[in-house]
């Protein structure tokens, strides 16, 4: 299994952790992600830390689709690999509709289709095969809609780059089908192990779409994963909570809320309305404590060593090909790489 850290977006001051990412770069570690949300973007960190690293390969968890088009996201990050030496790594995601409408200004329209439309038009600019011409649902090139000068003409991009690596986080069986078919990779959102079988069909439905022999040996797996070494674990635990409660029960309107949806799909539906009507009432510490011990444990690896080495197992065998290890403890971020080179937990 490959490792890789997310550091995240920013709060209200931007810093970049660079003395843990240059720990993990020597420690072998495969990945470095940021993300973005509604401050700080996710690209920018990304070329500040190509410039101070060499190998570890520079991942965006994600990229809002509905922030860039795709000839904007093209060249961004075909810039980006360019200046990094080939070592970019293309997270989308839809986010919400609070966010795309609200921060963005521009309608959440059909996620399905657009998700499927981005991810084409990327694939056709990156080929160079000709100029590039789309008419899908939500994107169209050359653009003939309304305000169209109707001079609009379809161009070839000027920079010669390559096919980048593209992951998707989705959440939704159509969605996570489609991150199947036509993409390199795929971003769970609170991921755990012992649920794979909600996912696995969809997945390999994408895969028998996607033809040409595509199967898991072409796909990986990059899911997120809290680790923490400690001998309490219910403190370990009751560490995750604040998080979780902000996603379940702040990350979206009371009918619209993906992050709560997974929730109730994991079987936690009576404490994720919990959740989200304490949070949503400003009763945030409340909403963490109604966060149930048995959900942080199931998407995270906590407790002894030997503890966190045992359920490391079931990570590997649900088909995780990258981890992308949440900590800061150096002995965690050490026990991790030692686990993964071992090419077992045993």
């Amino acid at each position: 299994m490959k490792l890789g850290i997310n550091i995240g977006y920013s709060g209200a001051s931007l810093h970049i952790p660079m003395d843990l990412v240059l720990r993990v770069e020597a420690m072998g570690y495969d990945s470095v992600w940021t993300a973005e949300a509604y401050g700080s973007d996710a690209v920018t960190p990304l070329a500040y830390l190509a410039a101070k690293t060499t190998r570890i390969k520079l991942g965006t968890a994600i990229l809002q689709i509905p922030a860039r088009t795709p000839a904007m996201c093209a060249m961004t990050m075909s810039t980006l690999d360019a200046l990094s030496g080939g070592r970019v790594l293309v997270g989308l995601g839809l986010s919400g509709p609070q966010v795309v409408e609200g921060w963005h200004g521009v309608p959440y329209g059909k996620p399905a289709a657009r998700t499927r439309e981005y991810v084409e038009i990327l694939r056709k600019i990156w080929a160079r095969d000709e100029p590039v011409s789309y008419q899908g649902q939500e994107y169209q090139l050359p653009y003939t809609g309304p305000g169209a000068t109707g001079l609009g003409k379809p161009l070839k991009s000027i920079l010669h780059g390559r096919q980048l690596p593209v992951y998707l986080a989705t959440m939704g069986p159509v969605n996570i089908r489609t991150t199947a078919e036509l993409a390199d990779g795929w971003l769970p959102i609170w991921f755990s192990p012992k649920r794979m079988s909600l996912f696995r069909p969809h997945l390999e439905d994408g895969f028998a779409r996607a033809g040409g022999g595509k199967s898991w040996t072409d796909f990986d797996i990059a899911a997120g994963c809290t680790v923490a070494i400690g001998d309490d674990v219910k403190s370990l635990l009751a560490m995750q909570k604040p998080h979780l409660a902000l996603y379940m029960g702040g990350m979206g309107a009371r009918e619209k809320n993906f992050h709560n949806e997974m929730a109730i799909k994991y079987g936690y539906g009576e404490a994720a309305a919990r959740i989200q009507e304490l949070y949503l009432a400003g009763r945030k510490q409340e909403a963490a404590d109604a966060v149930p011990d048995e959900l942080c444990d199931e998407m995270s690896l906590v407790g002894p060593v030997e503890r966190i080495k045992e359920r490391y197992r079931a990570w590997e065998d649900a088909g995780v090909t990258t981890m992308l290890v949440q900590a800061r403890q150096p002995e965690a971020l050490e026990l991790m790489a030692d686990i993964a080179g071992s090419g077992s937990s045993s």
